[in-house]
């Protein structure tokens, strides 16, 4: 065989970070901090929504392609509830296999083969494929540590983000709150974002998986900005707000022009998927607020554990606004490369995290910098800070 049978846009993408990690973490026994899923299920009662549907044989033949009409009309129902964002169930809201493919299917849909793509690094693995796999170029901007004060976090270069815009820029892709920083974006920054949206004519999609577990701030979605709902595709899902991520129910809102586009897209990824679980999930978006304000609490109160327990096994954290993870610097342990620390890490310690330096068009700006899962039982953190601290000492 001539040429690799893998095509030259993938080649860079064979296999995740989160998958080798995972791997690890089995293979060795180790508790695994790396992947960021719950190691415990969402509400029970949406559990049992999805068993009635299977029982009841709903959703168990292909569900309409955009999405069961209970679960749009509760994704509209939610917007307007938690952002006053108005959405037409039947043309604007789109459902997805998940947060992933509905980024994927934006961009295949919205790019051509040359546009630039401006995505904020530490990017989200995935962003760089579906960008590559529309042909477009990635263009990134860098998110750094702001060292000052008790508790230092990233920060977006407003300078920075204009800088990258050229005549070739087609969209910015957003993720707020961001995976890995942990960072929400404030007001100020959301709104520099938009007035150059409106000012270069860009499209924006917006990645806001992590919308419900935010600790300090508010999230605020870029399409409540004026002039931005024309031109924002908002992105969710609920693995993440309900613990279940092996669920992959996503979901789209836009105006339909931009949900069509992206349907167009998705109907040759999945076509469907989902379909008892899209009734669960309509269930669960009309759970009382309460529940929402509970995982937060209590993933607040998991933040601050693990937080402080890397502190004190030496390493320099770095403190999340929001998601369920927490990045720190290896630096002051006297290590200097986050990938072969993290492959240690298993062997010394019997615990996994992930490296951000693989999130980086530039290693260098990452390289010491490493990521834990915090979304685990309290049990489970506090062993696995025992023996990152007896790691040390070893």
């Amino acid at each position: 065989m001539g040429r690799p049978p893998l095509s030259s846009r993938l080649t860079p993408f064979v296999t995740t970070i989160f998958a080798e990690m995972s791997a690890l973490a089995v293979r060795t026994g180790s508790i695994n901090l790396g992947q960021g899923f719950p190691d415990t299920d969402g509400p029970a009662e949406v559990a049992e929504a999805a068993v009635r549907a299977i029982r009841e044989g709903r959703g168990n033949q292909y569900p309409p392609g955009p999405g069961i009409p209970e679960l749009r009309r509760a994704v509209a129902e939610h917007q307007r509830r938690w952002y006053g964002l108005e959405w037409d169930p039947d043309t604007e809201v789109l459902v997805t296999a998940g947060a992933t493919e509905a980024v994927a299917a934006a961009l295949l849909a919205l790019l051509e083969p040359g546009d630039e793509v401006i995505a904020l690094e530490p990017y989200y693995d995935s962003y760089a494929a579906g960008i590559a796999m529309a042909g477009a170029r990635r263009v990134p901007v860098t998110l750094r540590p702001d060292t000052g004060g008790e508790a230092p976090a990233y920060r977006l270069d407003l300078d920075e983000l204009r800088a990258a815009v050229t005549p070739a820029t087609r969209l910015i892709l957003l993720n707020s709150p961001h995976n890995p920083t942990g960072t929400v974006l404030d007001r100020t920054e959301l709104e520099a974002v938009a007035a150059l949206a409106r000012e270069r004519d860009l499209l924006v999609v917006t990645d806001e998986v992590y919308e419900h577990l935010v600790f300090d701030g508010a999230h605020i979605p870029l399409a409540t900005l004026p002039g931005m709902r024309e031109r924002t595709v908002s992105i969710s899902s609920a693995g993440k707000s309900y613990s279940f991520t092996g669920w992959k129910v996503g979901w789209v809102t836009a105006p339909a022009p931009l949900v069509a586009a992206v349907r167009t897209a998705k109907q040759y990824l999945t076509y469907v998927s989902a379909g008892p679980f899209q009734y669960a999930v309509a269930e669960a978006l009309a759970l009382p607020d309460a529940y929402l304000t509970g995982l937060r609490a209590d993933l607040l109160r998991k933040r601050d554990l693990l937080a402080a327990g890397l502190t004190e096994a030496g390493l320099r954290v770095f403190r999340p606004s929001g998601t369920y993870f927490i990045t720190a610097d290896i630096t002051p342990l006297g290590e200097k490369d986050g990938v072969a620390y993290c492959m240690s890490l298993p062997e010394r310690c019997g615990v996994v995290a992930v490296p951000t330096q693989v999130f980086y068009d530039d290693p260098d700006a990452g390289r010491s910098i490493v990521r834990f899962a915090f979304c685990k039982k309290d049990e489970v953190l506090a062993e696995a800070v025992r023996r990152l601290k007896e790691g040390r000492s070893a």
